[in-house]
């Protein structure tokens, strides 16, 4: 186990004050995480000492750069236990991969009267995207819905299983209120109609490990920077023969065969599916976010966010006029909470003037806060580098903002 001190001295940003000369206090990591040291370094590195193209040259920076984004494939497939590296296809994220998906899997087998299956709490890239290409096939989306506790209504989610389903797209982690979904039982119940899922799994990487091998899932996604990787990057996951019977999800250089004026042919997957120059310093880093990921353990990260929330919200429960959104079953380190009198933003904007940062708003999550009758939550949400003392710093600035809006 490697100590908590340790880790968090990787973080450079953490060695600064704040413009109102405060210690950052950054619990805002389901928007984004911050990026220890050696990410930094490995990027720099890259672009100082190895910077060259991926797969279009033999002159050496090429050839160099080529292997490590090649390792980096290898290293998404160790991590979320993908059978095959070419089951990876680098994205720009979670919403660039679902969108992709949606134009080169879903688009051309969607027909008028079709369904697609999403749930209450999704971000709304997990919506917009499958959305509009309903729309434009005259199919439907149907909602599983939320109960009042915030948990999914799974006897409802069976229900909406039927033949004319195309698609379940689901979040593995609600990035509003933290409930951890069912994933295993989500998958089973549309398997055993013959149903493919895609899994929104922005949220969950950062907290736990995903076995997509015994899972069973057909696609998932997910992105660097919430990862402790850098921005502009992630990771579409596929299964082999639904990767290969797909047409390319981005047009450009790189990805063909032949090309002619009627008809062009393209390589196998998943270089038929990455057109264009990629973000090669992004994949390069997010290699050295999984390092980071796999020194620490996430045996390691999960215990500790786990403790860190249950602080919280043991803390934050004895402040009056604070309410907690949601009695979530299982819940991520991500909480949302409303103060009586206080406005979420105004809070938000009060805090980040002690040196914390927190989100306020409706989080992309529309239809999760009208379901549960919030038009904006205050939201804090936590990281390996996060300390009980971060929870207390919030909690004593929580009562101090409460006595003065009082």
């Amino acid at each position: 186990m490697v100590s908590l001190d340790t880790i968090k001295a990787q973080f450079p940003i953490f060695k600064q004050v704040t413009p109102h000369g405060k210690r950052l206090v950054y619990l805002d990591n389901a928007a984004t995480c911050h990026k220890p040291q050696s990410v930094i370094d490995r990027i720099t590195k890259f672009y100082a000492q190895d910077y060259g193209t991926v797969g279009r040259a033999s002159y050496w920076p090429a050839y160099n750069t080529t292997k490590q984004f090649d390792q980096v494939r290898h290293q998404v497939k160790e991590l979320i236990n993908a059978q095959h590296a070419e089951e990876i296809v680098f994205t720009f994220g979670t919403t660039d991969g679902i969108n992709k998906l949606a134009n080169a899997y879903l688009s051309p087998r969607l027909e008028a009267g079709d369904e697609v299956i999403v749930s209450e709490m999704e971000h709304h890239a997990n919506i917009l995207a499958w959305q509009r290409v309903c729309n434009e096939k005259g199919a439907s989306i149907k909602v599983i819905p939320m109960k009042d506790t915030g948990n999914l209504d799974y006897e409802a989610y069976e229900a909406l299983l039927n033949d004319k389903v195309r698609l379940v797209a689901i979040t593995g982690i609600s990035n509003a209120l933290g409930v951890k979904n069912d994933l295993k039982a989500i998958v089973n119940r549309a398997k055993a109609k013959q149903i493919p899922v895609f899994i929104d799994a922005a949220q969950s990487l950062s907290h736990d490990p995903i076995d997509v091998t015994d899972l069973g899932c057909d696609f998932l996604a997910f992105s660097g920077h919430k990862l402790y990787g850098p921005t502009g990057v992630g990771a579409l996951y596929g299964k082999k023969a639904l990767l290969e019977a797909m047409p390319p999800m981005s047009l450009g250089g790189g990805i063909v065969k032949e090309v002619g004026f009627k008809n062009s042919s393209f390589q196998d997957s998943p270089t038929k599916h990455e057109g264009g120059t990629p973000n090669i310093a992004g994949v390069i880093g997010l290699g050295a976010a999984i390092d980071f990921i796999n020194e620490v353990g996430y045996d390691q990260i999960g215990a500790h966010t786990h403790d860190l929330t249950n602080y919280a919200l043991e803390k934050l429960s004895q402040i009056e006029g604070v309410q907690i959104v949601g009695e979530v079953t299982d819940r991520a380190s991500v909480l949302s909470f409303v103060m009586e009198g206080v406005h979420a933003h105004d809070l938000s904007t009060l805090l980040n003037e002690k040196g914390i940062c927190i989100r306020a708003g409706h989080h992309c999550a529309q239809p999760l806060m009208k379901r549960m009758k919030q038009p904006a939550t205050a939201r804090v949400s936590f990281a390996i580098y996060n300390t009980k003392e971060d929870v207390d710093v919030l909690v004593a600035a929580l009562k101090e903002i409460k006595t003065f809006m009082s």
